[in-house]
């Protein structure tokens, strides 16, 4: 019967996609009154896709040429927005009346340009902007997306995730893993707070943050839980930058820094909770089994491990997998996968209990929650 039902549907689907594919269709669809919206937002839907490399080019712009933060006092004329970003004021203008249409800037009265809503957005949003920053080195990348699919070319954004094809990455020294350190730092509120929001920390004595940075998913949990112990691994010259934040932290009793490579290395024992953050969509099935595997061997069963990144198929962040999925192709390893994914390697790795979360903002991250069994 089920079989029944799909090759019905999949009949139904054909005639549907030959109907839009229907030039005629597609002219009458836009003259009738009663189709005339849902035309109108798929033909904005394939504009944005069409457009959108130029839409995140402005965004980049605004963010690189500080204009969000040139208007946070309030509007100003094409001029005195010129002179503060360093433009002629005819290249001023074509910028704003581009961010105005991104609603990233607004019109004003007299001639003067404000922020717009998404403008004000990002401004409040340090994280988000060092993402839009460093969107360029996948751009770069992405100029031809047929030989990265074929494999006919190294993408540059793989030096700069040093780590991800290296067999000895321990080796790695301070300034090779200074780039995208102070990148996952900075960006790492936004996810901490998300996390933070959904899962209650403060009913755990010890959290083993494995690839834990710069220590800034340490530091938010400890805010919210004052008497957690806290544990960071991550490759020696990774870890020992979060011993600063630590101290300005007032954490540095209560933190452990543990330099290892956590997927060859024996993790230290003792968490009653583990997250992997950004953590798992970074690796292959075998590397990311190898991990969960050990940290297994690290905990006690009943002991609770959190996977904290952006999860294939999620209502509400489908489009992630286009991101996602272009990002770790063009660092050379790892994918987004969907929740049952994650869950078929827990499951081998030796854990149960799956819980997704509900969160604020699934296209930002996403919560799944297990068990030591």
């Amino acid at each position: 019967m089920l079989g029944f039902v799909e090759d019905w549907l999949d009949r139904l689907r054909a005639r549907r996609d030959r109907l839009i594919a229907d030039p005629n269709f597609q002219r009458w669809s836009l003259a009738n009154p009663l189709t005339r919206p849902i035309a109108r937002r798929r033909a904005r839907a394939a504009l944005d896709l069409t457009a959108g490399f130029v839409y995140s080019q402005v965004l980049f712009a605004c963010a690189r040429l500080k204009l969000f933060e040139a208007l946070a006092g309030g509007p100003l004329t094409v001029a005195d927005i010129a002179a503060r970003l360093d433009l002629s004021e005819e290249a001023a203008r074509r910028l704003l009346d581009a961010a105005a249409s991104l609603d990233l800037a607004e019109r004003r009265a007299g001639g003067r340009y404000g922020l717009g809503q998404l403008g004000a957005a990002f401004l409040g949003n340090r994280a988000a902007l060092s993402l839009v920053e460093h969107q360029p080195a996948l751009y770069n990348d992405l100029a031809d997306p047929m030989a990265l699919l074929r494999g006919e070319k190294r993408a540059a954004l793989a030096d700069y995730w040093p780590y991800s094809d290296l067999e000895q990455p321990k080796a790695l020294g301070a300034e090779q893993v200074a780039p995208y350190s102070a990148l996952m730092a900075a960006s790492q509120p936004m996810v901490a707070q998300e996390a933070l929001d959904a899962y209650d920390m403060s009913q755990h004595k010890r959290l083993m943050d494995v690839g834990g940075g710069e220590g800034v998913f340490l530091c938010a949990a400890s805010e919210r839980a004052k008497d957690l112990q806290l544990m960071l691994v991550d490759l020696p010259a990774v870890a020992e930058r979060a011993r600063a934040r630590f101290e300005a932290a007032g954490v540095t009793a209560r933190a452990e820094i543990h330099g290892r490579d956590f997927l060859r290395d024996e993790l230290p024992k003792g968490a009653d909770v583990v997250t992997l953050i950004r953590i798992v969509h970074d690796q292959d099935d075998a590397r990311a089994l190898a991990l969960l595997k050990n940290i297994r061997r690290a905990v006690e069963p009943g002991a609770t491990l959190l996977i904290i990144e952006a999860m294939s198929g999620v209502k509400g962040a489908e489009p992630l997998d286009a991101y996602y999925g272009f990002y770790t192709l063009a660092m050379g390893r790892g994918e987004p996968r969907r929740v049952e994914e994650i869950e078929a390697l827990l499951r081998q790795a030796g854990f149960g209990e799956f819980k997704l979360l509900a969160n604020a903002l699934p296209t930002l991250t996403s919560i799944l929650v297990s068990k030591a069994v």
